[in-house]
């Protein structure tokens, strides 16, 4: 089955091997050493000083870290999708007060928007942003909306799960409190690993939050990375050295903006194969996710119908999600993925819409 789904996705041959070695103690000089190097490379690739954590889950653990970590009553979340929802659930569900900035769904967040939604909410905390909505296959301008936000002083928590490594981030000049994405996305490692920045302000804010829980406490994770060990727990470590392996394979073929530059080439292939086959992407022009396609079902067709369809040809695409599921299905062109694989894959999808 050739793989184009929004996650988990295809990994790359180099990771999988690296990934198949016997393995060794989190506490070992060994894990140490792949850790702290791991944890360079990420800093160098979203371009923060800012300590970076491995945490064993998914990125959704680090989504309410955020909150329990830094929010005492009150935030902002800019919702265009189901993960933008999803957010705010998160933050519900932790007992804060949420105030959602939600356009029309296929339509981004503006910077606008989100001012005059903050104007209107001096008491809110942070602002929190999806920079990729994968469900709707969009991007937000996110260093526009976190320009408004800093502006007002707020903290600014990014959900980077299908962009970090398919779209440029830099968190230090864009005044990112907590920018945290997944292993099993643009990096092309399998789930399990979350990974994330935590700025100074939001570890200050840590250290006097009360009912934080322990697993995900930033000032317990800061303390063991400072003393040089690591994790609190035990970490995933083949994860870990997968991602590090892929990190190392995108600096030896020409650094990030090589690999920016290969996942446009990708998601380019794609919109225009998919427009030659008479279909249209979701989002508005010019907000479409270079990581995920999002498209809309012919009239009279069901998206899930194309999905099985090209699932009977080989293909694993991806349903389309939330409001969606049944008028889109979408193309991730996220982890290992030759471009003659996309030529093939647009060829099935003509026969599938031929049998409709």
């Amino acid at each position: 089955m050739k793989l184009f789904t929004v996650g988990p996705v295809a990994c790359y041959p180099e990771v999988l091997e690296e990934m198949g070695r016997q393995m060794y103690s989190h506490r070992s000089e060994e894990y140490i050493a792949l850790h702290y190097e791991t944890v360079e490379l990420l800093q160098r690739f979203i371009e923060t000083e800012d300590p970076v954590f491995l945490f064993s889950s998914t990125g959704s653990g680090f989504m309410e870290a955020s909150v329990r970590n830094c929010v005492r009553k009150r935030m902002i979340c800019c919702v265009n999708g189901s993960f933008g929802k999803r957010f705010a659930e998160v933050a519900a569900a932790c007992g804060r007060a949420v105030e959602r900035l939600e356009p029309p769904l296929g339509e981004p967040v503006q910077p606008d928007m989100l001012e005059d939604v903050l104007a209107g909410s001096p008491e809110a905390e942070a602002v929190a942003i999806t920079h990729n909505e994968t469900s709707a296959g969009l991007i937000n301008p996110l260093r526009e909306l976190a320009a408004a936000a800093k502006a007002h002083g707020k903290l600014v928590f990014v959900d980077a799960v299908s962009s970090m490594g398919g779209a440029e981030i830099k968190v230090d000049e864009w005044g990112i409190d907590v920018c945290f994405s997944s292993s099993q996305k643009c990096f092309g490692v399998p789930p399990g690993l979350a990974i994330g920045s935590v700025s100074g302000e939001a570890l200050r804010l840590s250290e006097g939050a009360a009912d934080k829980g322990w697993y995900f406490d930033f000032k317990l994770w800061e303390a063991y990375h400072e003393r040089g060990v690591g994790t609190p727990m035990t970490s995933v470590i083949p994860q870990v050295a997968g991602l590090n392996r892929a990190l190392k394979l995108i600096e030896e073929r020409g650094g990030k903006s090589w690999y920016f530059d290969l996942y446009r080439e990708r998601n380019t292939r794609i919109r225009r194969g998919v427009e030659r086959l008479g279909l249209s992407t979701f989002p508005r022009r010019g907000y479409e996710s270079p990581t995920v396609s999002c498209v809309k079902a012919p009239e009279g067709a069901k998206g899930p119908a194309i999905y099985e369809g090209m699932r009977g040809r080989g293909f694993e695409l991806a349903e389309g999600y939330g409001a969606l599921s049944e008028t889109t299905f979408r193309i991730g062109n996220m982890g290992h993925i030759e471009m003659g694989d996309i030529d093939l894959m647009l060829g099935a999808l003509g026969e599938v819409l031929e049998d409709l």
